[in-house]
């Protein structure tokens, strides 16, 4: 059977080849864990500061009552604290970005609270602890050469979860032209 893996990596490098930049995009953020994790890899790759550390812009929030579709996909009832941060992500100067983010604040611990409260990070490296992961219920690709003016290449909406299943986070990304490289 360990033949087949070699076989099975060759199709893969195949495949990917074969994509164009904004599916390579696309399928690195839905087989990550976190999508920090792949605009970090990207930040550093495509050399766009030093150190190519992401960093949070932050509109921050807390949502009591809504009749937000959010809270079906967090099972909340509408009596529970939302957590929400509207963010642009940076590398350095650059524009990764642009998220909407309501969190279940009670299923985090009073240190990550207090980190998406008053710091810079991204939420996915704050949550880290929680082993998350991300189940992508929406996602649009822009088509080559049709780039919006906007600069958007990738949307998603997504649920994060924790290690045990818990949903912790609904998210809405807007991923920008600029990690595609080519700048």
């Amino acid at each position: 059977m360990s033949a087949m893996l070699p076989f099975a990596m060759l199709i893969e490098a195949v495949a990917a080849a074969q994509m164009t930049p904004v599916e390579r995009l696309n399928a690195e953020l839905l087989a990550a864990r976190t999508a920090t994790q792949v605009l970090e890899s990207r930040c550093a790759a495509l050399g766009l500061a030093n150190p190519p550390r992401v960093r949070a812009e932050v509109k921050r929030g807390r949502v009591v009552a809504s009749a937000s579709p959010a809270r079906t996909r967090l099972k909340v009832g509408k009596d529970e604290l939302l957590g929400y941060r509207r963010v642009r992500l940076m590398c350095g100067d650059h524009l990764l970005s642009e998220a909407t983010n309501w969190y279940v604040a009670s299923r985090l611990t009073p240190e990550m609270n207090a980190a998406l409260d008053t710091s810079d990070a991204p939420f996915g490296r704050v949550i880290l602890p929680l082993s998350p992961r991300r189940e992508t219920y929406g996602s649009w690709t822009a088509r080559p050469g049709r780039i919006p003016a906007a600069g958007v290449v990738v949307r998603h909406r997504a649920i994060v979860l924790d290690g045990a299943g818990r949903p912790l986070a609904a998210v809405v990304e807007h991923y920008q032209q600029v990690l595609l490289g080519g700048r």
